[in-house]
């Protein structure tokens, strides 16, 4: 399993999130239940947007693409997860890991600038509901949203190359259950200052410099619901945004103490990844859109149409 000094190593050992059996298979139908759960929910949200008119609106426009995003952000991680809790091999290639991380730091920056450009959305529709039609455009949002995804490729494609193109010629086992860049960098034959400066630096463009624009977002949004004269509309608003708010906390409070604090323990890295690689995908479609009534009335419409 492992390489000399001198060769490049050709092969990963995840060693997981325990070594204990008993733990393994408690670890496996846990989260075989939560990405059955996150498939089900983001697929069918993204499903509903696109059949119904009703929600070709902003707000399901971003949360479609959110979905699409927690999707494929979790099948990049979890599947590969489940399979290494089942057989003793933990092995990936290079190649494979190398696929994996850059998948990975696409889907998950990109959620990254969704749920900024979602907090704008609100606060628009919020702060501002006169002028919302004309600031949320169908032209702005499509621009949004492709500003999200191509800032996700991005970030992936300078994370992937700083931490790949450095040696790797020691030990090949690696202290988590996926391919993710501070794990690997631990694992490098030279000093990996300057990669770990570039994925800092992508950290504050996509990780602080979002949550700084959704906690301004959420700033105005909380002036102006406790404004409001309906003590049920305030408590609508409040209840809405505190759900998406835990969320948000959730995912960025978790990736920014991975990617923005080098000195955490490896353990404690393992443990905060479970939460934002698969219970925010899984949260997401629930909190931001499954408990919404225009989702509920399309989706008994949709259930309608098929068994009546």
């Amino acid at each position: 399993m492992r390489e000399s000094n001198q060769t490049q190593v050709t092969e990963f050992f995840l060693l997981g999130l325990s070594d204990n059996p008993h733990t393994q298979q408690l670890l496996f139908i846990l989260f075989l239940g939560i990405y059955l759960v996150t498939v089900v929910g983001n697929l069918l949200l993204v499903s509903l947007v696109l059949v119904d008119s009703l929600l070709h609106t902003p707000m399901y426009f971003f949360l479609c693409n959110l979905s699409l995003a927690d999707f494929c952000f979790s099948t990049s991680t979890v599947p590969q997860a489940l399979v290494h809790l089942l057989f003793k091999k933990k092995v990936i290639s290079f190649t494979r890991c190398a696929a994996q991380l850059l998948l990975f730091l696409i889907f998950g920056a990109t959620q990254c600038a969704l749920l900024a450009v979602m907090s704008y959305d609100r606060y628009a529709a919020i702060c501002n509901p006169l002028r919302y039609s004309s600031i949320m455009t169908w032209r702005v949002c499509v621009q949004l949203a492709v500003g999200s995804w191509t800032s996700g490729i991005l970030v992936s494609v300078v994370d992937t190359t700083f931490t790949l193109r450095l040696p790797y010629r020691g030990s090949n086992s690696i202290e988590h259950f996926f391919c993710e860049a501070p794990a690997l960098l631990s694992l490098a034959s030279t000093d990996a200052w300057t990669a770990e400066m570039a994925i800092f630096i992508m950290g504050v463009l996509i990780l602080l410099i979002p949550v700084s624009l959704i906690l301004v977002s959420y700033g105005h949004i909380i002036v102006t619901v406790v404004r409001m004269k309906s003590a049920a509309g305030r408590l609508k608003a409040f209840s809405t945004c505190g759900s998406h708010f835990l969320v948000v906390t959730i995912f960025f409070g978790s990736t920014i103490v991975i990617y923005m604090t080098p000195k955490s323990s490896k353990e404690q890295k393992k443990l905060l990844s479970v939460f934002y690689t698969m219970v925010t995908p899984m949260l997401n479609p629930l909190i931001y859109s499954l408990r919404n009534k225009d989702v509920k009335e399309v989706l008994r419409k949709v259930a309608a149409r098929i068994f009546l």
